[in-house]
């Protein structure tokens, strides 16, 4: 197999980052955020409703849904600016980035008029609900159930890790509504659930940094119309997985420490070493040419491809490279990491320390990502 990074992307729509620039500029004077890493987590709804008025969300969407028509290196360009800023775009995300593509493409008429204007206007956030308990990475083996019903589907089960359930307005979950197969991708099918519905419970669940932002989500006979199915029924393993290549190819994939690769770099330039410049410089070299794959992918995205195995392999090379970051800066600057610090090297430091642990599971594990790429290069 090779690998598809020859794309062209030669269209690199300066004004849009120069707006998106003076916007973060702006928002960082007045002391609206505060850069953080791991920022595309970080929720602040009125942050995403003033995105939302500046047009920064929702991007390829078509006019007629609240978008500009825009390209994917457009959205790219956008999604790259908030990361490197630190800026907290968690509340919409997951929506502008993967869900709302996935509504585009294959949710019906009534579920784009309804969710993808919210989504452009800042105004909507959405859940992904694929993993359970006991699953793990091994997406096929979920046990959520839909079952057929007038007029839609009756679910029932549970879905686990769904950052930001408790505060979402729709979750897109992965349910079985097939029989019992042989093959167990088959029968499974991709549900938008209404999180106002009766019979859903979302419970915010704790992590390291003291956040909670990850949700267990119960589903409890939870009514879901046929017009918010997506595509097919028993069609939903060919859509996850395409869905996948948005979650796994963004540049969130390698930048969720650029804010304390960048306040490193301003350590060392402070008080410059060959060993700290050598260790500076191996870090942006990767850093250039992660970016120059995730570009790539954001070309072939554009052109309608499914890029999976590109997106696995780059989702994979950038978990290492995040982590490296954390390793670096704590080995090559003699201070102590600080959460409430006021310095900012070492909020940011402490931050991503406790982040970092998370960088290799999230968004499919690595041994999962890895037997992606080898079942491909293994092909005849």
């Amino acid at each position: 197999m090779a690998f598809r990074f020859n794309v062209d992307i030669s269209n690199p729509h300066p004004e849009l980052r120069r707006s998106v620039r003076a916007f973060l500029d702006a928002e960082r004077a007045t002391g609206r955020f505060v850069p953080r890493p791991n920022s595309w987590l970080h929720f602040d709804a009125e942050f995403t409703r003033r995105c939302g008025k500046r047009g920064f969300i929702g991007i390829t969407f078509p006019s007629v849904y609240g978008g500009r028509g825009g390209s994917a290196l457009e959205r790219y360009i956008v999604c790259e600016e908030m990361l490197a800023a630190g800026a907290p775009v968690g509340m919409h995300w997951i929506a502008d980035q993967q869900s709302g593509p996935q509504i585009l493409r294959y949710g019906s008429e009534t579920a784009r008029r309804r969710i993808l204007p919210e989504i452009a206007a800042g105004l909507c956030c959405i859940g992904i609900g694929m993993s359970e308990a006991d699953a793990g990475s091994d997406l096929a083996s979920v046990r959520t159930k839909a079952v057929r019903a007038e007029g839609g589907w009756r679910v029932t089960g549970t879905k686990l890790w769904t950052s930001h359930a408790h505060r979402a307005g729709y979750l897109i979950a992965l349910v079985r509504t097939g029989e019992p197969h042989p093959q167990k991708h088959a029968g499974l099918t991709q549900v938008i659930v209404d999180m106002r519905s009766a019979g859903v419970r979302a419970n915010p669940i704790e992590d390291m940094t003291g956040g909670r932002d990850f949700n267990e989500v119960m589903l409890d006979d939870v009514f879901v119309p046929d017009d918010f199915v997506l595509g097919v029924p028993g069609n939903g393993w060919k859509l996850v997985t395409g869905e996948l290549a948005y979650e796994r190819s963004g540049p969130e994939r390698f930048m969720s420490t650029f804010p304390l690769l960048d306040a490193l770099g301003g350590r060392l330039a402070a008080d410059p070493s060959e060993r700290g410049a050598l260790a500076f410089g191996r870090l942006v070299t990767h850093l250039v040419a992660l970016r120059r794959m995730t570009n790539a992918i954001a070309g072939l995205l554009e052109q309608g491809r499914a890029p999976h195995v590109e997106a696995a392999l780059v989702k994979d090379l950038g978990a290492i490279f995040e982590r490296e970051v954390v390793e670096v800066a704590r080995q090559t600057i003699d201070e102590p990491p600080e959460p409430n610090s006021a310095d900012p090297y070492r909020r940011l430091l402490a931050e991503a320390m406790l982040a970092a642990p998370s960088f290799t599971l999230r968004g499919g594990t690595r041994e999962i990502l890895r037997g992606i790429v080898a079942k491909e290069l293994t092909k005849a």
